[in-house]
């Protein structure tokens, strides 16, 4: 009897212990020592996770800073808007409620990882593609986003939301259209996705742009895209532009996929067909990205995906570039320069391919000095730093940095000068969100269904941006020269003509006949200097 008691309790001794357990739980004290002693056992193990994978831990007290530069707008450990004091930006301040509330927190690498990681399959895109033929023979891949499982429940939130006919951010009955730009390596990431989400359920038409031989785009010729060349870009463009001639059109890029957004902006000037852009964790100085050093998980990352088009289209390059140096490079510098620097290789890149004879325009003719691989690292970033005809973009760029972002350099080496000098740039400052992440601290499932794109606090801000800055075109045109003086009055007048009647998209001239422009710094704050009226100089 006593050995059967025995089992007994020794049986019943985990029930006990959990019960007792649950008890202490329900104590404040417990629960608070209990609350901090597991979150100090998860900062240990990530520390020791971190360390393993040779990852920077972001510490507490670096991540804020103790002001903001002048010329910006900031809430109390909220984002930073660092701009001109334009009307634009007045207006944002005013009327961007994103601003006012507190941005995201989180792990920076954690975030990163969720980013590129992380999906929603049951909640997943279906898309339609379009394969455009550019002038030299290549083929890049446009894909439209056509509506998930809850479509029909978008479109009857899209119809209560906008009553009277028009769409958000539009001046017509015509839905605005969003062209994104993925990394420079090509795909769809779960960020991506989310934002198509969050775009197509308010109303726009979504368009992604696949550059050459990335995300399953055919590869037509030897040639890939360099970091800064926008000509796909333009072409792309034009064609969406033909297609839908009486939407609105703003572009948002992800990460490195800012090289071609940015210059685009720049070598079309005023005659861009973009109403306004947004850049999410953009690479604004391509040449010190390329260089600087990165952690080993994240480069490696880099290199496997910037190399998948070499793998797969192999026996295509092979007679215009050493296929097996290329895939040995460890870093991006010498994969960039093996790919398109001729100093670097005794095989021409692929850029250099001779044209083909038969059908379409001569290469040359089409890509201009693109036609010729660059003769050394430093000639190859005087046509492919995204910021070289920063004076010349004449759309409001919005770009969101994180200060912890693991893959780009540190926040000091942001040209903050441009920012609080062109009119046209802002840069929207946040303390936590890492790279392409900026997820809200606590969001998840709630009373309502959680719908994709919404706990992530960057695709919050672009959209509400967007609208914002139509808002203002849509006040401006009632209210005629009410905006602070003749520069303001000009800006209005050029944005709300090209986003009421966009005009197709002039011809660049070959660069021999490009009016020669006074020597300048494009950084310079020169506020007394600086016109709002542009001219068609490409």
């Amino acid at each position: 009897m006593a050995l059967f008691l025995s089992d007994f309790l020794l049986l019943l001794l985990p029930c006990l212990l959990l019960a007792l357990l649950s008890a202490a739980l329900r104590w404040p004290r417990t629960r608070r020592w209990t609350d901090r002693a597991l979150k100090a056992a998860g900062r240990r193990l990530w520390t020791v996770v971190c360390w393993t994978l040779k990852l920077p831990l972001c510490d507490d007290a670096e991540a804020g800073s103790p002001g903001a530069p002048a010329g910006s707008g900031q809430t109390p450990d909220g984002p930073r808007l660092v701009c001109k004091p334009t009307a634009l930006a007045r207006y944002l301040l005013r009327h961007c409620g994103c601003l006012a509330g507190p941005g995201p927190r989180g792990d920076p690498h954690l975030q990163t990882a969720c980013s590129q990681l992380w999906e929603q399959r049951e909640r997943a895109l279906r898309f339609t593609r379009d394969h455009l033929l550019l002038r030299d023979g290549g083929v890049v891949a446009l894909d439209w986003a056509v509506g998930t499982r809850a479509g029909e429940a978008a479109e009857r939130r899209r119809k209560e939301h906008h009553a009277g006919g028009k769409a958000l951010g539009c001046f017509t009955a015509a839905p605005p259209v969003l062209l994104l730009i993925p990394q420079c390596w090509g795909g769809m990431t779960p960020h991506l996705r989310a934002l198509c989400q969050l775009a197509m359920r308010q109303g726009f038409y979504v368009v992604v742009f696949h550059p050459r031989g990335t995300a399953g785009c055919p590869l037509a010729t030897a040639r890939l895209t360099e970091f800064g060349d926008p000509a796909d870009l333009e072409q792309a463009v034009s064609y969406i532009r033909s297609r839908l001639p009486s939407s609105t059109l703003v572009a948002v890029s992800e990460g490195s996929g800012s090289g071609v957004l940015l210059s685009y902006l720049g070598e079309s000037g005023s005659s861009t067909q973009l109403t306004a852009a947004a850049a999410i964790s953009p690479v604004l100085l391509g040449q010190r990205w390329f260089e600087a050093d990165m952690p080993p998980l994240y480069r490696w990352g880099a290199l496997f995906q910037r190399k998948r088009p070499l793998r797969r289209y192999a026996s295509s390059f092979r007679g215009v570039l050493d296929v097996d140096r290329a895939l040995r490079c460890a870093s991006l510098r010498d994969l960039e320069e093996t790919l398109f620097c001729s100093s670097s290789s005794s095989s021409p890149p692929p850029c250099s391919r001779p044209p083909s004879r038969g059908r379409g325009p001569p290469v040359a003719w089409a890509l201009g000095e693109r036609a010729f691989p660059a003769e050394d690292w430093g000639g190859y970033w005087e046509r492919n730093e995204p910021l070289r005809d920063a004076d010349d973009v004449a759309a409001p760029l919005l770009c969101i940095c994180s200060r912890d972002d693991p893959l780009l350099p540190p926040p000091s080496s942001l040209p903050l000068r441009l920012f609080q000098s062109s009119p046209f740039f802002l840069l929207l400052l946040t303390d936590r969100g890492g790279h392409c992440g900026f997820a809200l601290q606590g969001a998840g499932p709630g009373g309502e269904e959680e719908q994709p794109g919404e706990a992530v606090w960057s695709h919050n801000v672009v959209l509400e941006y967007f609208k914002v800055v139509a808002d203002f075109l849509k006040v401006g045109e009632r209210e005629g020269s009410g905006w602070g003086g003749p520069q303001e009055e000009n800006i209005q007048a050029l944005l709300r003509s090209r986003s009421m009647n966009p005009a197709p998209l002039r011809k660049r001239r070959p660069p021999i006949m490009r009016r020669p422009r006074p020597p300048a710094a494009p950084f310079e704050d020169a506020e007394e200097t600086f016109t709002w009226r542009r001219s068609y100089t490409r």
